[in-house]
């Protein structure tokens, strides 16, 4: 059954905007939705400000994605950072299934597939004022056990300025807290916990801008002795933990990735990218197959020879056991097709045999 919370209602909005395929529409631009509607502590970090009905399952959602962020900061070409449209993504799907299909605050969200596509980077280019984003989402229920379990799927596109410009899609089962406290139990994550630092190798943190980022702080990336890309990320980081956690968020995973494709298909001419436009982030997918816990390094090991040019498939291995596994697609700016070949050498990394996963959501 669905709920009737509209936290908008009534309001004038200079700044609405009427879609053009449903012209009844009127999304607002005027302030943020609740922020405990997208599981936010920090009002900084809500995107969201409206969503709409339009149809059976089916919403209109709008965002504001800020011109500069501390974390989601436009590149050196001028395009906002894809990973706003990641947790856009995110909080819509939280948004969405609280105030539209009635699921209890108290409930926990676990991820297990997650992807997003930008089909025109160009259309990300930030100007004056901020990018207004509105995704067409529609609502899938996987087979829920309601009040106690909802199994769910929410699948996107985005457009920008009336143009379409990506799409993207989010499964979670949301768990009451009993359900959530037998899962988060069950298989190696205890373990993995419990012992993590007695086994963590040396590493190194990479400086900031090989990684993509202004400050030392937001690296999460580092590289052992042996050469094994492997992250770890501050948890007291005011972005990837805007609140307590018991274990690492896939917005935490999604910025590991992200900065170890960076590496490897961005590096500067005098490392041995030929000269001219650099590739940009254009597509992730990612499968999450158990948690990965706090307090643990997690390796990323890289899939040599896989896919399409431009295609890179990493897996999230922690305590030898695969967490996450993440295939990202990397294009040069103005067409989707200018796909780059990752550095040869830098996908060397150290193999493990990897145990049955314990956990699959």
């Amino acid at each position: 059954m669905r709920a009737s919370h509209d936290p908008l209602a009534g309001e004038t909005d200079a700044s609405a905007v009427t879609l053009s395929d449903d012209p009844g529409q009127r999304l607002s631009y005027q302030q943020t939705v609740p922020r405990h509607l997208v599981h936010r502590a920090a009002v900084s970090e809500v995107f969201l400000t409206d969503a709409r009905p339009s149809g059976d399952d089916r919403f209109l959602v709008a965002a504001q994605w800020p011109r500069d962020h501390a974390l989601y900061y436009p590149d050196g070409e001028g395009h906002a950072d894809p990973l706003l449209f990641a947790e856009t993504i995110r909080q819509a799907m939280v948004y969405l299934t609280h105030a539209y299909y009635g699921v209890p605050f108290t409930h926990c969200f676990v991820g297990s597939d997650f992807d997003f596509e930008i089909t025109d980077p160009e259309l990300l280019r930030v100007g004056a004022t901020p990018l207004q984003p509105v995704l067409h989402a529609r609502w899938t229920d996987l087979g829920s056990q309601p009040p106690h379990r909802t199994s769910l799927r929410v699948d996107v596109e985005l457009s920008i300025g009336g143009r379409p410009c990506g799409r993207g899609s989010i499964s979670v089962i949301a768990l009451d807290p009993k359900r959530y406290r037998v899962l988060r139990h069950r298989g190696a994550g205890a373990a993995v916990e419990a012992g993590a630092e007695d086994g963590a190798r040396p590493a190194s943190r990479l400086p900031a801008a090989r990684v993509g980022r202004l400050r030392g702080r937001d690296c999460v990336l580092e590289r052992t002795e042996s050469g094994a890309w492997q992250m770890r990320a501050a948890l007291d980081h005011a972005v990837l933990f805007d609140h307590p956690t018991d274990h690492i968020p896939l917005m935490v995973l999604l910025e590991g990735f992200r900065q170890l494709g960076h590496v490897l298909m961005r590096e500067p001419a005098s490392v041995g990218r030929p000269e001219g436009p650099l590739p940009v982030l254009t597509g992730v997918q990612v499968s999450c197959v158990a948690f990965a816990e706090l307090y643990a390094p997690v390796e990323f090991q890289v899939q040599d020879g896989f896919g399409r040019p431009g295609e890179l498939r990493v897996d999230a291995v922690q305590a030898g056991r695969r967490v996450a596994t993440a295939t990202m697609t990397w294009a040069l700016p103005g067409t989707a097709d200018q796909r780059v070949e990752p550095r040869v050498d830098d996908l060397v990394a150290e193999q493990r045999v990897l145990v049955p996963e314990a956990v699959a959501v």
